[in-house]
């Protein structure tokens, strides 16, 4: 029985099983003889989320349009079919042509969350792979990563050959391209001359060292070549860079079923939490007419009726009014569904209102993040009480009745009064509603608050933050409750704090970190992301049976002296500038957004960049 039938012989077993089988619309097959090199990229949780991110969409395409080229792609299965496939002995494989991922040139890895490490090293093993790169020879893919976790790869530096830092579309191609010119060549041969290319990072060949406090002394090169820092790639103008006319569509519903359009890169807010806002910098904007177009080819070649316009702030584009005035000319006139689903409150002006009003009236999501001005001041959100209210007052007008509200608890130097200062807000929106004449009719207000716990994270001002306990956390979650017990209108949710103490563990870790995480799998932990499965006492006793301290990495406030294990990756921001927003933050002193006024982060090919750093020192 070959692959394909033993495929199909248990497909019908599984729980939705068209994740399982290709043959979607849009997908890219093949002749296999017409094939030079095969890259099967893998997302290390299910189908439904992976074929919701966009990164995927573009590096599939891309990959794909180079004649002899073939990318392919594979999800984790969901445990029941995964159980069925080593049942029946079948390896983990590419949709497309249904063959055993190990028989790839390359296994490519997109890394979106820390809670995806136990995904990764499970695919490997289904897929037939030894989980560490040491033990991978010649006759095994090369295994490579890429992803806004990769800004610290060193948790799975002993499993991963290569990680391609910083932004993929140019780096994909120059090294793939590499590789057919040293066909026949060795592995370590080829990652040797891979590791010249600017933001590949091959973490073989750089030897830690350790002080007695556990901290890092030094990261060094072993071999001659190499950088002793690696620097980020990035795509300098977004109105040339490669966008899909096409996107894969599914047979069954994803998380995110629509069509998406990338309107900009980067962030110029500078909130002190925020890892996307400094790692995808510099601040970059598509044209309103790249936007268009790349909507129009995407609808037109899917189907799809509903289309989002994404990035981490996509209000701040300095020509949102002109974007949606011709998104909408072409969504209205077909149908189609336009949808802002990043949204600054500040930034959500009657004009604004008045444009989504002719597009969708659901419920509004905004993100204080904190519930007083001075915690809004810490963290540098830049957006005061006022705005916030002006913002729900447009919205309630607009007719809006929903409101969702993002906080995050535990954030550094957070009392008590800020706590209560949540549920403050939550009231005050509210006197809005209640007090507005007009409002609508027959429709209750509801207004949902969300919080999240801080979890310190590299790249950022707060990278030398403890996360509070988990005693603290649970605390702090039963004082917010109590503050808003008897409001029906108001409902409070919270992330679960023990998957937030795993995530400090892993973003902030070491090479040591491996160990665990391999343990932890071996212990029975995957799809850590999903309540259902997370397991906190496997993963304790993972880091038991290793001897890892999850305080040191967690709880500890590091010195500003102290070499962190990504100091020696370049995401273009200078040290300094974390440090000066790092005691900035402790005097409860905001600093302007990038558009108003430069702060010299380092980032000199931002186009907002104007000042040195001198004057801000």
């Amino acid at each position: 029985m070959n692959q394909r039938e033993k495929i199909e012989k248990i497909l019908l077993k599984a729980k939705n099983p068209s994740r399982y089988i290709g043959g979607e619309l849009n997908s890219v097959v093949k002749d296999r003889k017409d094939v030079r090199l095969r890259f099967a990229f893998c997302f290390p949780d299910t189908y439904d989320i992976g074929m919701s991110h966009i990164g995927m969409k573009i590096l599939y395409y891309l990959k794909n349009e180079h004649e002899g080229w073939q990318c392919e792609r594979a999800f984790a299965p969901w445990p029941d079919f995964e159980a069925l496939m080593r049942e029946e002995g079948i390896p983990l494989y590419g949709l497309e042509s249904l063959d055993p991922i190990a028989e790839f040139d390359f296994i490519g890895f997109t890394l979106q969350y820390e809670l995806c490490y136990t995904n990764v090293l499970n695919m490997l093993d289904l897929a037939g792979l030894p989980l560490r790169a040491a033990d991978r020879g010649d006759e095994y893919p090369i295994v490579c990563a890429g992803g806004p976790c990769v800004c610290d790869p060193e948790p799975l530096a002993d499993f991963i050959d290569m990680f391609f830092i910083g932004e993929g579309e140019e780096l994909n191609i120059e090294v793939l391209e590499l590789y057919e010119r040293m066909k026949g060549a060795s592995k370590q041969e080829f990652l040797a001359a891979a590791a010249r290319i600017e933001g590949v990072y091959v973490p073989s060949f750089y030897d830690v060292s350790y002080n007695d406090d556990g901290t890092i002394h030094s990261v060094n090169p072993n071999r001659e070549g190499v950088p002793e820092r690696v620097r980020k790639r990035i795509i300098t103008d977004l109105d040339k860079v490669f966008y899909p006319d096409r996107f894969i569509v599914p047979f069954s519903e994803i998380v995110h079923d629509r069509a998406v359009v990338e309107v900009l890169r980067g962030c110029i807010r500078g909130c002190r939490f925020c890892q996307a806002g400094f790692i995808y910098r510099p601040y970059r904007e598509k044209s309103s007419d790249t936007i268009v177009g790349s909507a129009r080819a995407l609808c037109e070649s899917t189907g799809y009726e509903e289309l989002s316009l994404a990035s981490l702030s996509t209000a701040d584009h300095s020509h949102i009014d002109e974007v949606l005035t011709k998104a909408s000319e072409y969504t209205d006139s077909n149908m189609v569904n336009l949808a802002l689903p990043s949204m600054r409150i500040d930034a959500f002006s009657e004009e604004l209102a008045k444009q989504l009003s002719t597009i969708r009236r659901s419920g509004l999501t905004f993100a204080p993040e904190a519930g007083t001005q001075r915690l809004r001041d810490v963290i540098n959100k830049n957006i005061t009480e006022e705005e916030i209210l002006s913002g729900c007052r447009i919205a309630f007008s607009g007719g809006y009745t929903s409101v969702k509200l993002y906080f995050m608890m535990g954030l550094p130097t957070e009392t008590d009064e800020d706590i209560l200062g949540i549920s403050d807000l939550a009231m005050k929106i509210a006197d809005i509603y209640f007090n507005m004449k007009d409002r609508p009719k027959g429709q209750r207000l509801s207004i949902s608050i969300s919080c999240a716990t801080f979890v310190p994270k590299p790249f950022t001002p707060f990278e030398f933050e403890p996360q509070i306990s988990v005693d603290e956390i649970n605390r702090r979650q039963r004082l917010l409750l109590d503050s808003v017990r008897g409001k029906r209108y108001i409902n409070v949710s919270y992330h679960n704090y023990k998957i937030s103490l795993l995530e400090a563990v892993l973003a902030k870790g070491d090479r040591r970190i491996g160990r665990a995480i391999e343990q932890a799998w071996r212990n029975g932990c995957k799809l850590d992301g999903w309540d259902e499965f997370y397991d906190y006492d496997k993963w304790m006793a993972a880091f038991e049976q290793t001897g890892t301290d999850t305080d040191f990495y967690a709880h500890r406030r590091a010195g500003y002296d102290e070499i962190f294990p990504w100091d020696h990756l370049d995401y273009m921001i200078n040290k300094s500038f974390f440090v000066r927003e790092n005691r900035l933050a402790h005097a409860d002193t905001p600093t302007p957004n990038c558009r108003e006024k430069c702060a010299a982060c380092g980032v000199e090919a931002c186009t907002l960049h104007k000042r040195q750093g001198a004057e801000y020192e």
